[in-house]
């Protein structure tokens, strides 16, 4: 019997009802814009993708955990969730926090497994997590399966993943939803290669299309390597990896000018409390810091939104359960670590972003002006310099990763007289540095000075009155700084 007699078979019940209730407002759909540069909702509205790394969530929560989590990252404005239906760590093999396995005893054949009653079974676990996640505004990005399970012991292959991921798509038909393909792993050959075709295929018959779908590449690697012109991948994605080097977020930008023209995000960059490239002994662990670093790289740089990782969220480790083990040294229990400053520092970034004109940015590192401290590639290595603006020129984003003076090419602009704000990636408190006559190059010095004081400049077209950065609408622009501190005095422009 194929797989998806098998599924509709053991849960013809199930599939009468809709994941997503009539009583529940459901998330609009997301699609890629017009220039093909940007997601958007269904009526055009700009969707800036703000994700959390929740690999383990359908495996290793259970229901009143589940909301613990969810209502924490609702609260610090992420609005999308990356979770994996078969998870990595021995997702197949180890039942959910309930006790459920996704599939039937048969180790090389996925079959369902049905309990009558209400949230009795494995999928039923699933379809909760997606339910409450879109109840807060949250979108969910789902793995059907990590890469181990069609690469390195072939579960998935190209006789049965067509029929499970059409089982999928009909499943979350009406959920607020995105695909994720892959699962940190390289293709190496062409069964591999068309195993994940027919799961796009089946994800395309079963939801109609009706959700975006993309590709999970293994470290330092990107979507664009197996899947550049394949019409079923509506939008690049990179794992930039674990690194602390900002020249490995450079990448996001040549993926931003590949053709054919396609939105691109990176999908794991560093997580916060990571071994920094997996040496904690010799490297220490990351902070904060080194998390906003390819959030401002990568966003700057052309993506159309990010996507944070902590490494105790993406495992949910909880050194209380014996049956876990912990993966490369965590700090800490998941509980604790969704409070990691950096997780509730991503929102300021999303709010920036939101108060200038959104689907007309692009990058633009030549904002920033070469000199003997920069040398040919300004603030390279860990401490490299990004900058945005929109293409009429009316406003400029540039990131300083770092307290030092930097010359600006404010000529790029199309504006005679330019406003020119430090905005802080720490909380979304802003300053105002003040006017000037447009004269084609300006040095600015950040009011931190140092070591690990990262710093956005914002310079407006004066004459368009751009509420104050990270402020929407103009609401709370007079109160001068999101109810925030304001900075410390001491901007200064040459």
């Amino acid at each position: 019997m194929k797989l998806v007699q098998l599924f509709i078979a053991a849960f013809s019940t199930l599939l009468l009802c809709p994941v997503v209730s009539s009583g529940d407002e459901a998330l609009p759909r997301l699609k890629v814009s017009e220039n093909r540069r940007f997601l958007v909702t269904e009526d055009g509205a700009p969707f800036f993708w703000l994700g959390d790394t929740a690999w383990e969530l359908f495996h290793r929560l259970d229901k009143e955990e589940t909301l613990v989590y969810l209502d924490n990252r609702q609260k610090l404005g992420f609005n999308v969730v990356q979770a994996v239906v078969v998870a990595e760590l021995d997702g197949k093999t180890r039942p959910s926090a309930e006790g459920f396995l996704p599939f039937g005893p048969d180790p090389k054949e996925p079959k369902p497994v049905e309990v009558e009653g209400d949230y009795n079974d494995y999928w039923d676990r699933v379809d909760f997590v997606v339910r409450e996640a879109n109840r807060r505004g949250i979108y969910v990005a789902m793995l059907p399966t990590w890469g181990r399970y069609w690469r390195d012991e072939s579960f998935f292959n190209p006789s049965n993943a067509g029929d499970y991921g059409e089982w999928l798509g009909k499943r979350y038909k009406d959920a607020g939803m995105i695909w994720i393909l892959g699962g940190d792993r390289h293709i190496d050959n062409d069964e591999q290669r068309k195993t994940l075709e027919e799961m796009a295929a089946g994800l395309r018959r079963g939801d109609g299309g009706a959700h975006l779908i993309s590709f999970h590449p293994g470290g330092g690697r990107g979507s664009s390597e197996y899947w550049r012109e394949s019409d079923w991948l509506d939008f690049h994605m990179r794992q930039n990896g674990h690194n602390i080097d900002f020249n490995s977020y450079k990448k996001t930008c040549d993926d931003y000018n590949l053709e054919p023209t396609k939105p691109v995000i990176d999908g794991e960059p560093v997580y916060e409390d990571h071994p920094v490239s997996f040496n904690p002994d010799n490297l220490g662990h990351t902070t904060a810091f080194d998390v906003r670093k390819p959030l401002y790289g990568d966003v700057f740089n052309g993506a159309f939104g990010h996507t944070y990782g902590c490494h105790e969220i993406w495992q949910m480790f909880d050194p209380d359960d014996e049956a876990q083990y912990p993966v490369n040294r965590p700090l800490k229990c998941w509980r604790d670590g969704i409070n990691c400053p950096g997780a509730a520092q991503m929102q300021y970034c999303k709010k920036l972003i939101e108060s200038r004109p959104f689907l007309s940015r692009v990058p633009d590192i030549d904002l920033i002006v070469p000199d003997e401290v920069y040398s040919s590639v300004p603030g390279a290595g860990t401490r490299r310099f990004a900058a945005t603006r929109d293409q009429e020129g009316t406003y400029a984003l540039i990131y300083f990763p770092i307290g030092r003076a930097a010359t600006i090419d404010v000529g790029r602009l199309n504006a005679k007289t330019l406003r020119a704000w430090w905005y802080d990636p720490r909380n979304g408190s802003w300053q105002t540095i003040g006017e000037f006559a447009n004269e084609g190059k300006k040095t600015f010095t950040p009011p931190t000075m140092g070591e690990d004081l990262d710093m956005i400049l914002v310079i407006d077209d004066a004459s368009k009155n751009y509420p104050a950065p990270g402020v929407v609408e103009n609401k709370g622009a007079e109160k001068g700084a999101l109810g925030t501190r304001t900075l410390p005095n001491g901007a200064k422009l040459k």
